[in-house]
């Protein structure tokens, strides 16, 4: 992989000069690299030819400390006496209008801020690093569909699209969450990643699974007291910036001990 950084509006007063930082895969042999570092697949411009990733506040969990909570298995509870199955789609399945249409009604619904229109779709679907498309039935019915991007080490929960009728009775999307945890797992997978995590709105995903991790920007991290506060700020009203952790850092000398004993 290569990366390269994109340069931020600057705040003056506290010496804050911000940039984005991006990763461009050179093939799928470099998706473990990338996903350990922190990046996540970026789809905002259509226009974009390049398979590029940016560096988030990324969200995984770690299969070799995952088992079912008793939240996971109450979830479970309520699909019982309904027979899943899982069916892997060939990549031409995504001419199926059927399709189509059931992730744009989808998105239409669920997705705030981040639109999914036919064009955006069709732009998702061509991405190269795009392995696998799961659809999902529940009695013979097809309730979901999961965008999929894998290799032996990485399972990434990408784009989830689910029967919104069904889920208004049942707690449909942490069902099919959790299959895919479990799908992950038999698969051998390291680690299933569920993209990022901020606002209160990302805290069921910290709180409903064993072996949680976040990258804090420089490396992963289990503190996950530390991320449901994270969250929490990240909903209140910015009054005044400040700087950041570095500058807000009650000891300054601490924190960037505590980031260099993190690298090799």
């Amino acid at each position: 992989m290569k990366t390269f950084f994109s340069a931020c509006a600057p705040h003056y007063s506290s010496y804050t000069f911000p940039y984005g930082y991006y990763a461009v895969a050179e093939g799928n042999e470099d998706l473990s690299e990338i996903y350990e570092n922190g990046f996540l697949p970026y789809t905002g411009d259509l226009q974009l030819d390049y398979p590029v990733f940016y560096k988030a506040r990324s969200l995984r969990i770690a299969l070799d400390k995952f088992s079912d909570s008793s939240e996971n298995r109450r979830i479970a509870r309520k699909f019982e006496g309904l027979e899943l199955s899982i069916d892997k789609l060939d990549a031409d399945f995504s001419k199926n209008h059927a399709f189509y249409k059931f992730a744009i009604n989808y998105a239409r619904e669920r997705f705030k801020g981040g639109e999914m229109d036919f064009a955006r779709l069709d732009y998702v679907l061509s991405r190269p690093y795009l392995t696998q498309v799961y659809r999902f039935f529940l009695d013979k019915k097809n309730v979901g569909y999961l965008l999929a991007i894998e290799n032996d080490s990485v399972f990434h929960y990408w784009f989830c699209f689910f029967d919104l009728e069904m889920a208004s009775d049942l707690p449909l999307g942490k069902y099919l969450m959790l299959q895919s945890i479990h799908l992950a797992k038999e698969k051998g997978c390291d680690y299933v990643y569920l993209g990022t995590c901020y606002g209160k709105r990302s805290l069921y995903k910290v709180r409903d699974f064993k072996g949680v991790e976040y990258h804090d920007g420089n490396s992963w991290s289990a503190d996950v007291t530390t991320l449901k506060q994270l969250c929490k700020l990240d909903d209140e009203p910015l009054v005044g910036f400040s700087g950041d952790e570095l500058k807000n850092a009650v000891n300054s000398n601490e924190y960037i001990q505590s980031i260099l004993a993190t690298k090799k």
